[in-house]
């Protein structure tokens, strides 16, 4: 009896073993940590849309739709970047370049995601985010990476209209309509994304020509990349006053956007001064800490300052 048991046991826990693989490697195909932060900036659009709690339901189905949208999305990307990504050493642990997945099973899932999500929006949303979503990830998994990405320098760029869409679905999300406030989200995070990502391309632009992929860095070198970074964060610091100017947020967005942009400041004019890999890579880190973190304090002037003025009897 114990050795049949014993025997139970070891042809389980291959099987357990290989099954948990699997999802794994299904899981790393979505890009969990660039989906997260899509998902989030999509959840503060929505919040920002309402005054008071917003429907939770609409909430949770457009997050749902929009993150599968958005894993669909990243999975088309790997699966067209899977030569590049084998000889990167950033990407080359990625499912397809190591064989976790093979190419069919990608290409069924990414569709599964895309079904899914945009099933969702359409029935418990609305048919004006499915399309804005529907047109985002396609801009990203197809027109960014085929066309895009290996065709130009600007590419992230042209390319950063698909990354910046989330906060405006959101606002879509809740209102069924495109407005000005919803459009000046995305061009946050449209001018954010230049100097995100030739931070990271910076530091990685051996590999990136390497695996002939035209960033910045590798086709007008470091000297002017730095220069754009430094000149298109002076464009983001000025679009994110823009919220205040018009009288979308109040003092705390103002207090924290300068705050948050006198750091961003900081790490780029180092970085343009004098250039070394570790400057570039806090760069990197530090500029997605300062989305997540500008975002949040659009959260908190919306449904505190108000209150805050109220109590404090201001005018």
């Amino acid at each position: 009896m114990s050795q049949g048991n014993s025997d139970n046991v070891d042809a389980v826990t291959p099987l357990s073993n290989s099954l948990s693989g699997a999802i794994q490697q299904y899981y790393d195909l979505t890009k969990p940590r660039v989906v997260m932060l899509i998902v989030f900036t999509a959840f503060v659009g929505m919040l920002l849309a309402v005054q008071g709690m917003p429907n939770l339901l609409t909430v949770f189905a457009a997050s749902l739709g929009i993150g599968l949208a958005a894993s669909s999305g990243a999975a088309m990307n790997q699966i067209i970047d899977m030569r590049a990504d084998a000889i990167m050493a950033r990407t080359q642990n990625r499912p397809l370049a190591t064989g976790g997945l093979n190419v069919w099973q990608a290409i069924i899932f990414a569709a599964l995601l895309c079904v899914l999500g945009m099933f969702v929006l359409v029935v418990w949303v609305n048919t004006l985010t499915a399309i804005l979503t529907f047109i985002s990830m396609v801009g990203y998994g197809v027109i960014y990476t085929v066309f895009l990405k290996p065709a130009s320098p600007q590419n992230i760029v042209i390319g950063g209209a698909a990354g910046a869409a989330p906060p405006l679905l959101g606002w879509v999300a809740m209102t069924g309509s495109i407005t000005a406030e919803g459009c000046l989200l995305f061009l946050i995070i449209f001018a954010w994304t230049p100097p995100h990502f030739w931070a990271l391309a910076l530091y990685r632009r051996e590999e990136y020509a390497e695996a002939g992929v035209p960033m910045l860095p590798v086709t007008h070198g470091e000297e002017f990349t730095r220069l754009q970074i430094l000149l298109y964060t002076y464009i983001l610091v000025a679009v994110t006053l823009m919220p205040f100017s018009i009288h979308m947020f109040g003092g705390l967005y103002l207090i924290g956007a300068f705050y948050l942009n006198a750091r961003f400041m900081y790490y780029v004019y180092r970085l343009y001064k004098r250039y070394s890999d570790e400057l570039s890579q806090a760069t990197f880190y530090y500029s997605i800490k300062y989305l997540m973190c500008l975002f949040g304090v659009m959260l908190v002037d919306h449904y505190f300052w108000d209150r805050l003025v109220l109590i404090l009897g201001w005018t």
